[in-house]
């Protein structure tokens, strides 16, 4: 479990990060609730090696219709289902596809190893770190928002961030965030934080994109004309 003083730590960090985004959109009351995550679903085996911080992501931003989704908090997993429903309802009542469709979703501040592959999980024990469960109750050893995530109760695969990706949906993970929060696991663990970030680094998920800062990204969406959507 994690001492009181460092999830006050977490929280402090989440809040600060997090208090740069200049709008909020109202989430639905549901995402309090608490996300499991679901049966481990196996991982692909990937070799790449270590991600550098850059400004890729905003390459594919050509779609009419686009939106970034600002997710510091994981929020029980909500912000998986706005990306999904975004999709979703372009599709089904306006006749949009996929293809004419950007989202962008964040990580950082509580969401930031989230981001990670699974055998990052399950080396640094992150399920006990953040406090977050598999379905069977103990610390999630896989990322819970992979594969199958659970969801207000529901296993959610078409939520999945595989899944989003594979609909086009761009992920990315601030590199500031990254930095902060492997020190953090680091110094309770007792390991290097510098070794710990450069394997981080080198265990983010192949599906999302490394950005030298979420406060600089948030503007750099807005410029390239997304809509805001506060997780």
């Amino acid at each position: 479990m994690l001492t009181t003083s460092t999830s006050r730590a977490i929280a402090r960090t989440s809040m600060m990060i997090a208090s740069i985004a200049v709008a909020a959109t109202v989430t639905i009351a549901a995402a309090r609730v608490g996300i499991a995550a679901a049966a481990p679903v196996k991982a692909p085996t990937t070799s790449h090696g270590p991600k550098e911080p850059s400004n890729k992501w905003l390459e594919g931003l050509t779609a009419k219709h686009k939106q970034f989704f600002d997710a510091p908090t994981a929020n029980g997993g909500v912000p998986l289902v706005h990306v999904m429903n975004y999709f979703d309802t372009y599709n089904k009542a306006f006749n949009v596809k996929d293809a004419d469709i950007n989202a962008v979703l964040t990580f950082y501040g509580a969401t930031t190893f989230y981001g990670l592959n699974d055998a990052a999980w399950a080396k640094y024990q992150i399920g006990e770190f953040l406090e977050t469960n598999d379905a069977t109750g103990k610390p999630a050893t896989a990322n819970p928002w992979r594969a199958a995530p659970v969801v207000l109760g529901m296993t959610l695969p078409q939520a999945s961030l595989e899944s989003l990706h594979k609909r086009g949906a761009t992920l990315i993970l601030c590199n500031n965030a990254l930095t902060i929060f492997s020190a953090m696991l680091a110094q309770k663990r007792g390991l290097d934080p510098k070794a710990v970030y450069e394997d981080m680094r080198a265990n983010i998920l192949p599906e999302v994109d490394l950005v030298p800062g979420m406060v600089v990204a948030i503007e750099q969406a807005q410029r390239a004309g997304l809509s805001y959507h506060r997780q």
